[in-house]
């Protein structure tokens, strides 16, 4: 068992289109399927011999890209953050309904039930209910779920020559993506040494490589690093097991890692999870014994594709679901069959990534779960003339803010009036007249000036002193109290950090303590101007 593997890092969003969705849709698959990366190839394969079309008679295209005994293109899973490929989640795996995966900053971690292990669950209090996650990558109890990242994209039918859309070509669909910026590993494994030369110069020489459909849209462009390309020997297996370690003569777990089509002894394509023992038979070309017992979790999917030489959708294929786990107690296959059995898989369309098998791989009833570390990203520097713009949008968010901050703060009680008739609509008209001014000077002057004993007449002091708001407050000591404390009604309860932004680490817009800032002092006055305005309009 010879291979090669290496990482596609997702440029642009890349449509792998399965059958989810509605017909106005586009849904990804979740993951980067074998045809697609053996189209990819085959691609590269042409431009590199300078050729229209591949020549099917040619005895080395044949190996490499139509012979299921020869080479075999598997699905790219996501990438684990310690560089390894995750595989998908077994459906035997069960959680409470009521518990969740902990976020990363948080301690502890989600309980995992395999089913499969253990049938019966011990605690009689779970409602048991099947991970969402798709991906996993196991180390003894430990694991560590993954899930793609999705982007949506809405997107309206044009005519080619008007290029827009007009009457009955104007419709709305929707793609749904795997999100750019996620690195997936792949995997080609092949038999002859003079196959992978081949394999590993075309994968080398293909820096970025296309991948999926609306490719003239924005859609499938990957990149392949030369330093994450690496070859693989003989002894390679999916799930890093030995296989001289899950040899076992009393119990075959089969776990598919990928979809895995099946055909009926007429021939016809059906998603039976029975029928993978007389698959792996098949395969390993001797019959096993009858089991004693057979426990089974499986789901299924419809196989499609799209046939860029045809120009044509391929057939809809009912299939096994990736993840299904059939349990036969009473066989045992050694490690020379298991070694066999998951270089060439089971079923149809295996040179495409179907029908992938791991054996033996799970042996824990219980497991713990958490999500991945996140990435210590270094965030990119902005080049000298570009540092206005981007400060200046430092500001108008950190501006969006604060007035979020000020539409919550209008709506509490101490900012409504309890007793309006306490108070002329004259009064209340001088103090947002006051406040308006100090929004031109940049400060509080104006309002305190007008408060100030001195300058108020006795009829005037005493209504701004007997007007009360909701809270207890008087109007009075409440304006004086946001004046003397801007600060306090903006960075409850979270602090300050709450509002900051940061663009690069050179770039940032914030609060600080000091109560003199620009902006603290703008939108404490138009505070002091919303609550004056509200009670004039209540009173009329």
């Amino acid at each position: 068992m010879k291979g090669i593997i290496f990482s596609l890092h997702a440029i642009e969003p890349i449509l792998a289109t399965s059958f989810q969705g509605d017909p106005n849709s586009d849904v990804s698959y979740s993951y980067i399927p074998g045809s697609m990366i053996r189209g990819a190839v085959i691609g590269r394969y042409l431009r590199h011999h300078k050729l229209s079309e591949l020549d099917i008679n040619d005895v080395t295209v044949r190996k490499l890209f139509f012979d299921e005994t020869k080479t075999l293109y598997l699905n790219a899973y996501l990438l684990s953050k310690d560089g390894k490929r995750t595989l998908p989640v077994p459906l035997s795996w069960f959680k409470d309904k009521d518990e969740k995966l902990p976020e990363v900053d948080e301690r502890g971690s989600m309980r995992i039930y395999d089913r499969a292990i253990e049938y019966e669950l011990r605690d009689e209090d779970i409602t048991p209910k099947r991970v969402e996650q798709g991906f996993c990558s196991v180390c003894d109890k430990s694991v560590v779920l993954y899930s793609e990242n999705r982007r949506i994209n809405i997107h309206n039918f044009r005519n080619r020559k008007k290029g827009k859309g007009i009457k009955e070509q104007g419709e709305i669909f929707r793609y749904e993506a795997l999100d750019a910026e996620q690195t997936f590993q792949a995997v080609i494994l092949c038999q002859d040494k003079d196959l992978l030369d081949i394999l590993q110069q075309l994968i080398q020489n293909s820096t970025n490589i296309w991948l999926g459909g609306s490719q003239s849209a924005g859609y499938g462009k990957t990149q392949i690093k030369d330093k994450d390309i690496k070859i693989v020997g003989d002894n390679w297996c999916e799930i890093e097991i030995p296989f001289e370690n899950r040899a076992n003569d009393k119990k075959l777990t089969i776990t598919l890692l990928s979809d895995t089509i099946l055909r009926d002894e007429w021939g016809q394509a059906i998603a039976d999870a029975n029928l993978i023992k007389p698959a792996v038979e098949e395969t390993l070309h001797t019959a096993l014994q009858t089991p004693k017992s057979v426990i089974i979790y499986s789901g299924s999917t419809l196989i499609g594709g799209f046939n860029r030489k045809w120009g044509l959708p391929l057939p809809q294929t009912p299939a096994l679901s990736a993840g299904s786990v059939i349990v036969f107690e009473g066989i045992g296959l050694t490690s020379e069959e298991i070694q066999y059995l998951e270089f060439y898989g089971i079923g149809d369309r295996r040179n495409e990534g179907f029908g992938r098998v791991a054996v033996n791989w799970l042996y824990e009833e219980e497991l713990q779960a958490t999500k991945p570390q996140k990435n210590n990203m270094v965030q990119p520097s902005i080049e000298e003339p570009s540092r206005p713009i981007a400060t200046l949008m430092a500001t108008r968010i950190l501006r969006q803010r604060l007035e979020k901050k000020l539409i919550k703060k209008l709506g509490e009680s101490d900012t409504y009036i309890a007793n309006l008739d306490a108070i002329s609509n004259s009064q209340l008209s001088r103090l947002w007249l006051a406040a308006r001014e100090g929004l031109i000077t940049g400060t509080f002057s104006p309002v305190e000036n007008l408060l100030n004993s001195d300058n108020l007449t006795k009829n005037a002091r005493e209504q701004f002193q007997n007007t009360k708001m909701k809270n207890g407050d008087s109007l009075h000591s409440k304006v004086v109290f946001w004046m003397n404390n801007p600060l306090a009604w903006i960075i409850k309860p979270q602090g300050l950090q709450e509002l900051e932004v940061i663009i690069t680490p050179e770039i940032k817009q914030g609060l600080t303590d000091n109560s003199e800032n620009p902006l603290v002092i703008e939108y404490t006055l138009r505070l002091i101007m919303a609550v004056a305005k509200r009670a004039i309009k209540e009173e009329i």
